[in-house]
């Protein structure tokens, strides 16, 4: 018998990235579908989502809440991004990141979402300096802990003492499960494969990531190998495609906002090849996580020069996944 929980399920609209670039999906068709799945809590990326972001006519935003309604589903995250290049001669400012974080919040806040997603290159002095406002807007900041990055980097280290040191609860940490690849998504091996990649380096690679060795020697030993343009670059995928510890997640959990359920694909069996949910699962559970799994499928990108996408199907594959997983079977 599964151990009782208060995980929720959700949908990151990321998803269905493919299917809206290409008008096969509106914003409500993306809602309406995860919510079919009883993945009722919504993350939304408003550059995707919503025209003329962040200038936002009101009568899309009654649309968004209308749609929601519509089919029992909530608002769950707004995922921000900061444009630290929007000028071509220069970099941002620190008054202009706190600017562009504080308009989030507040979109955030106009969008009903308690959490933000703030991207992992965000400085942690910025996050620091719109806690007051996150505070009065009660909208959550959470750094996503994304691979290459870990709760040990020294990235996250930075953030994690500069922001515990607030002593607010309005902010924490959104872990991204790509950096728990435990083994070598097949969707990039086959994509590299079609690309031109030379087999006996594919297998090579495939060897040195399953024994978890650092990409700058395996970078080393195909070049020594002869290897190709492409056999380089699916090389240089070790550095990001990362394998770090779930368990790592325990000593964070009071402060994990969200989790990004990232996946590649999930198979015929039900499972996801490259990252073990079922470990991960096990931790959250254990961990008394009460935020939601918001799935991320990712694999759009690596399939699309051969095959039709189908983000409805992963994105059902994978909530099935997660009742199996939650015991709500």
């Amino acid at each position: 018998m599964s151990k009782p929980h208060d995980i929720k399920r959700g949908v990151s609209l990321y998803s269905y990235q493919y299917e809206t670039f290409l008008r096969k999906m509106t914003l409500d068709d993306c809602i309406a579908h995860a919510a079919s799945l009883g993945a009722r809590g919504i993350e939304v990326v408003s550059e995707q989502s919503f025209s003329g972001f962040p200038d936002v006519p009101q009568q899309q935003i009654d649309g968004w809440f209308a749609s929601l309604e519509r089919h029992g589903a909530y608002p769950q995250c707004h995922d921000m991004f900061l444009d630290v290049k929007l000028y071509k001669d220069r970099r941002l400012n620190f008054d202009e990141m706190v600017a562009s974080l504080q308009r989030d919040l507040r979109f955030a806040k106009r969008l009903g979402c308690r959490n933000v997603r703030v991207i992992v290159n965000t400085p942690p002095e910025v996050v620091v300096a719109c806690v007051p406002l996150a505070e009065e807007l009660d909208v959550r900041m959470g750094i996503e802990v994304h691979s290459p990055f870990h709760f040990d980097h020294p990235w996250i280290l930075r953030y994690t003492e500069l922001t515990r040191a607030t002593g607010s609860d309005h902010v924490g940490y959104v872990p991204d499960m790509g950096m728990y690849t435990k083994h070598y998504p097949p969707v990039f091996r086959d994509r590299f494969l079609r690309m031109g990649a030379t087999p006996k380096i594919v297998e090579h690679i495939l060897e040195a990531h399953a024994a978890r060795v650092l990409a700058d020697y395996v970078l080393m030993d195909v070049r020594k190998m002869g290897g190709n343009a492409v056999d380089l670059q699916m090389a240089e995928t070790l550095r990001h495609n990362i394998w770090s510890n779930p368990r790592r997640m325990l000593e964070f959990m009071p402060w994990i906002f969200n989790i990004h359920a990232k996946f590649y694909e999930i198979d015929d069996s039900g499972r996801e090849p490259a990252i073990p949910y079922d470990e991960i699962v096990a931790v959250l559970i254990e961990g008394g996580y009460q935020g939601h799994l918001s799935s991320e499928y990712e694999g759009q990108r690596h399939i699309e020069d051969a095959f039709e996408v189908d983000g409805r199907e992963q994105v059902r594959r994978q909530q099935e996944m997660f009742k199996r997983l939650l015991g709500e079977d």
